[in-house]
This record gives structure tokens, C-alpha cells and sequence, in this order.
């Protein structure tokens, strides 16, 4: 018969049972005396979405997923118990039983169930995950249930194991896993083998129908690790730029304390704590996430905020740890907290007050990734940064021979004229637009009152490095004012966040991090720079302040 809810809402998943079962098999790790495992309300969330059931042919929707949490959560436990339960436990559908609720039944009863435990090194698998697979192994009664032995590098039954693997992708080549945990991939990084050794464990499960699991804290922005490309990913799916059957493929569970968490008031720190532990915090008034509140868990607090106020410690790496917040690299411009900040999507921008304009372009290339063509608008009067328009090629086989639309950057520069007031236009001729900033400057250069000089006002020198060093440090004191806003937009926080400081003698210029001279795009912020250095070259000249006017909406290409 075919799936039945049982309530408004519900969706089919074998979660509960997997829950069930891990109660019923697994003791808990490191416990005083023997007592079963119990996965907490939260866990047993995230459960009932990674074993969600598609209700047409009973497969599992979740090919791949992500659980980040702080230090000290319980992920190493839980991890363990999922591999533990997809070795021996109910994963899999095997159709729909007399009340029109899943079956469950093991990957066992169809072929040799190989769950495979990674970490980017062998002490990172040993100490964390592959130690609690142990520990929730002693004195269990799965031992007893599944014949199951544990070993030092391997725990096996009759049809089926668990084991441990590390970045070395050539050795789990080809090895048919049915599942595989991947520990700690904010730290699995290029350089290490770590990204390699992701797409092959991910592949060894598309073969077989099974799942990959990360289990990260939080990644630093621009290391390119694998857990910062799959929050990519889930932010891609979320954006509705991936194919819905590949978005639904994916659960994506990351939380972190409140940005507007402070870690120098007690009181806004522990709230921020709260919120990121969930379940396990030890706080008198539970976990803050489920109403009611979750009775009190085993993570202390106030034990980790006294942490935060010694100073010996990196204030970066505690938000990471502890608070879960993704940090940025320490040469970075802005970091994600001061972006969220500094966004303001909702401001509109007159069509009579005045605005001045970046402009940085790029060209096609053969080899490699092209930089982005980016067009970005300043007003001077709500000193607010938007995006006109972000030309970028495209990724994967859609961007190969991709060039810029010139004949859309040109009307997308010809509508900006014609809808706002534009007093200042700063545009980079490198990389074959010089003929293209020659024909602006001939067509509106005598309406500009910002002009880089007499004879090409529009021709931003790039050469006059101490200007541009002032230019953006001025901008960045703006942003952190909160004087300056900007749009919010996702490709526009995207280049902001890969740029990186470069000290020059004047102070610093952006560029891209070293290790993504292909993929990263800090595009908009030089457009970002240029538009902003008119609008303070403007200030002040004649019709400026001109305010009011007719309400023209952004135009976004």
C-alpha cells in the first residue's frame, strides 16, 4: 500500500526508528556505569531529515549532509552512533507497512554494509569519532545483537564494517562504502588532500545509493575547505540556482550564536552560547531552540565564557570553536559579521539624487576562470553601495569560451545614466575596455561632476596607488561606522568576503586570496572603491546635494 500520514504535515522518514534502535543498541560513550545512548530532541531532528523518504519509491532523499555544530556539542557521539546504525541499523525503506508508515530494514539484508570513518589525519579520526564508535561499542548489546568485534582499526559483523580512513583519497578509491563520515572538514582543505579525498568518498556513495556526512565546526572564509564549499552549495540550492532534485539531495544543518552576540558583555555572551549548544547546554534554563525549553544538557557555559575573557586567547578562534560563527581569514577586509551589519537591502535609490558609479572590467579567457565585469552604483546622499550589475562566468561546462556581454554591460551603463542622477563615473580600462571608457567620457563626461581629470574624467589610474590604499581604508572605517551601507546582495558579499589586504607603502590595495587566483572574485569591491572615491570627489560640487525626485527602482542585470 502506498505511504499514509498519520498527521497533517507529516513526511515519510525512518528517523524515528534509527533513534529507536540507537537507544536500543548503543550504550552511552565514556558513561560512569553502563546506560543506554539517548540522542537528544535535537539529534533526533536531525535524524528524521537525513532519513527522509521520498514517498513515490520509498529511496532516501539525502545523498549527502551536514551537521555544524560548536565544540563540545556531541557531534563525535552521534557521528559515531550513525555509523554504527548504518553498518547494522533500519536505514533503509523496504516499502510501506499495514498502517502506511516506512519499513525499515538494513543495508545487510542487500549487500556488504562498508561504513567508512575520515578525518584530514589519523589522529584526527582516532581521537574523535573512531574513539566514541568504541566507546558506545563496550558492553552494548549490538555486540551481542549483530556479532560485532571490535578492533583497533576496524569493527566488523558477518556483512558489514567500520573503519577509519585518512586523506590519502587513493586508498578509498573504489571502496564500495555505504556511508561515510567525514570528521572536521573545516579542516580538509586542497593542499592536504582533504577536498580530493571528499569527492571520492562521494562518489563511492553515488555508486552504491548511500551517504556522505560532515561533521565540521566552523570553516574560515577563503580556505576553500570542504565545508566551505558545501555551505556554497547550500547557499546555491537556497538561492534556487541548482536543480531542485540536487538541492532536496542535500541537509544542510549549521548553527551558530546570534552575529550581534557580544563577546564582552556576560549576559549577551551566555545567550549567544546558549543558542549555538542547543541541547547540550548546561545552562539552568535548558537549550533555547525548542519551546519548551529542553531540560539542561552537559556543555558548561559559564566555563567556556571565562575562557573568552583571557586574553591569551585568539577572540577569532573562540567565535569559531565555541560560538560556531564562521570567521575570515586574518588578512581579510571585512568579515561576515561586519558585512551583516553593514547590509541595508531595502534602500531605494531616487532617481534625482545624485549617484556616482564604479566600473571594473574584465575579458574572456581561454584558460582559467575570467574575473567579473562588475558595474556598481554609490549614492551620495544615503552613502549607500548597490549592484547595477555582476557579469561573471559561469561555473562548469555552461562557462567554457564565456566572454562578457558587452552589448548588456553597455546598455546596463546606458539605463544608469538615463535613471539616475549621475555625478561621478570612475571606470578601470584595463582588460580591453579602454575604447568602451573613451566613448563614455565623450558621451557624458561634461555632465560629471566628479572627474579623475580634465582631459578623461571617467579613466580611473590605478597607478596612483596611494590614493586607491586611502580610498579603501577610508571605505572599510565607513563600513564599520556605519556610515556606509550596501545592498545585501549575495554576489556583491561574496567578492567582499574573498578580498584580501595587500600592504603596499601607502597602506594596502585588495586582491584575491593566493591559493584562488581562478575561483575567488573580489570584482565589486574595486567597482565598490572607484564608485565611492567619485561620491567623495563629488561632495560638495555644485548641484550635489540636490535631493528629491521622482522614485526610479534599481535595475539589476
Amino acid at each position: 500500500m502506498p505511504w499514509v500520514p498519520s498527521c497533517e504535515g507529516e513526511v515519510p522518514t525512518l528517523g524515528y526508528q534509527v533513534a529507536d534502535w540507537m537507544m536500543a543498541n548503543l550504550s552511552a560513550p565514556d558513561a560512569p556505569e553502563a546506560e543506554p545512548f539517548v540522542p537528544t530532541a535535537e539529534q533526533v531532528d536531525f535524524l528524521a531529515g537525513l532519513y527522509e523518504i521520498d514517498p513515490h519509491t520509498c529511496n532516501r532523499l539525502r545523498h549527502r549532509a551536514l551537521l555544524s555544530r560548536p565544540r563540545g556539542w556531541g557531534k563525535s557521539p552521534f557521528a559515531a552512533a550513525i555509523s554504527i546504525a548504518e553498518m547494522c541499523g533500519p536505514v533503509l525503506c523496504d516499502g510501506w507497512g499495514a498502517d502506511g508508515q516506512p519499513v525499515g530494514c538494513s543495508w545487510q539484508d542487500r549487500m556488504y554494509a562498508r561504513v567508512s570513518i575520515a578525518a584530514a589525519t589519523q589522529d584526527q579520526a582516532i581521537d574523535n569519532t573512531w574513539s566514541a564508535v568504541l566507546s558506545m561499542l563496550d558492553g552494548a548489546p549490538a555486540c551481542d545483537n549483530y556479532d560485532i568485534i571490535p578492533g583497533i582499526t576496524q569493527v566488523t559483523c558477518p556483512r558489514g564494517c567500520v573503519q577509519f580512513i585518512t586523506a590519502s583519497a587513493g586508498s578509498a578509491k573504489g571502496k564500495r562504502s555505504v556511508a561515510a563520515i567525514m570528521d572536521q572538514t573545516e579542516t580538509w582543505l586542497p593542499g592536504n588532500g582533504g577536498v580530493r579525498l571528499a569527492q571520492t568518498l562521494r562518489n563511492n556513495a553515488t555508486k552504491l545509493g548511500g551517504v556522505t556526512i560532515e561533521t565540521p565546526n566552523a570553516y574560515t572564509v577563503g580556505e576553500r575547505s570542504v565545508a566551505e564549499q558545501s555551505q556554497k552549495f547550500a547557499d546555491d540550492a537556497a538561492a534556487g540556482h541548482i536543480k531542485a532534485q540536487a538541492a532536496v539531495s542535500l541537509l544542510y544543518s549549521h548553527r551558530g550564536a546570534p552575529w550581534e552576540t557580544d563577546i564582552g558583555d556576560w549576559d549577551s555572551l551566555i545567550a549567544g552560547l546558549r543558542v549555538a549548544y542547543g541541547d547540550s547546554s548546561a545552562h539552568p534554563g535548558g537549550c533555547v531552540i525548542h519551546d519548551p525549553p529542553c531540560p539542561p544538557g552537559w556543555v558548561d557555559l559559564e566555563r567556556i565564557a571565562v575562557d573568552f575573557w583571557d586574553t591569551s586567547n585568539d577572540p577569532e578562534v573562540m567565535r569559531a570553536d565555541f560560538l560556531n560563527q564562521i570567521v575570515s581569514a586574518s588578512n581579510a577586509w571585512l568579515t561576515e559579521p561586519q558585512l551583516r551589519a553593514a547590509a541595508a537591502p531595502d534602500v531605494t535609490v531616487d532617481g534625482r539624487e545624485p549617484v556616482t558609479l564604479g566600473f571594473d572590467g574584465s575579458e574572456g579567457r581561454k584558460e582559467g576562470v575570467a574575473d567579473a565585469t562588475v558595474l556598481i552604483g554609490y549614492s551620495v546622499r544615503r552613502r549607500h553601495i548597490f549592484r547595477i550589475g555582476i557579469w561573471q562566468q559561469p561555473e562548469g561546462p555552461a562557462g567554457a569560451g564565456w566572454r562578457p556581454p558587452r552589448l548588456e554591460i553597455e546598455q546596463a551603463v546606458e539605463h544608469a545614466f538615463r535613471d539616475y542622477n549621475v555625478v561621478g563615473f570612475y571606470a578601470d580600462p584595463s582588460a580591453g575596455w579602454a575604447q568602451d571608457v573613451k566613448t563614455w567620457e565623450a558621451r557624458w563626461g561634461r555632465r560629471l561632476k566628479a572627474r579623475m581629470s580634465a582631459a578623461e574624467p571617467i579613466r580611473y589610474r590605478q597607478r596612483d596607488v596611494t590614493a586607491t590604499c586611502e580610498a579603501f581604508s577610508e571605505l572599510k572605517s565607513e563600513i564599520l561606522r556605519g556610515d556606509v551601507t550596501y545592498d545585501g546582495h549575495p554576489q556583491m558579499t561574496a567578492h567582499m568576503l574573498h578580498a584580501r589586504k595587500d600592504p603596499r607603502r601607502g597602506g594596502y590595495v585588495l586582491t584575491k586570496p593566493a591559493d584562488q587566483q581562478d575561483t575567488a572574485k573580489i570584482d565589486a569591491c574595486w567597482g565598490a572603491m572607484m564608485a565611492y572615491r567619485a561620491g567623495l570627489d563629488a561632495t560638495g560640487k555644485p548641484g550635489v546635494s540636490a535631493t528629491g525626485g521622482r522614485h526610479v527602482p534599481r535595475r539589476l542585470y
